[in-house]
C-alpha cells in the first residue's frame, strides 16, 4: 500500500508539471462526448473520453503487472 501511494503521489506531481501540455489534448472534446447547453444549465458527460482513459490505464496496469 505504501508503494502504491508513493507512485500515485509521483503521478499527480508529474501530471501537474505537464498540465500545460496535457490540457491541449483533445480529451473531453471527442466525438461521442455529451454536451448539452440549455438556458441556465450546462451538462457535460465525457463518455468517449472515459472509455479511452480506461483502455489506456488498463493496458498500462497490465504491462506493469508483468
Amino acid at each position: 500500500m505504501n508503494r502504491t501511494l508513493i507512485f500515485l503521489g509521483i503521478g499527480c506531481i508529474v501530471a501537474g508539471l505537464l498540465w500545460p501540455w496535457l490540457r491541449t489534448l483533445p480529451l473531453g472534446r471527442l466525438p461521442g462526448d455529451i454536451f448539452i447547453v440549455r438556458d441556465n444549465v450546462r451538462f457535460f458527460f465525457p463518455i468517449t473520453s472515459c472509455i479511452v482513459v480506461s483502455i489506456v490505464l488498463t493496458i498500462l496496469f497490465w504491462l506493469f503487472r508483468k
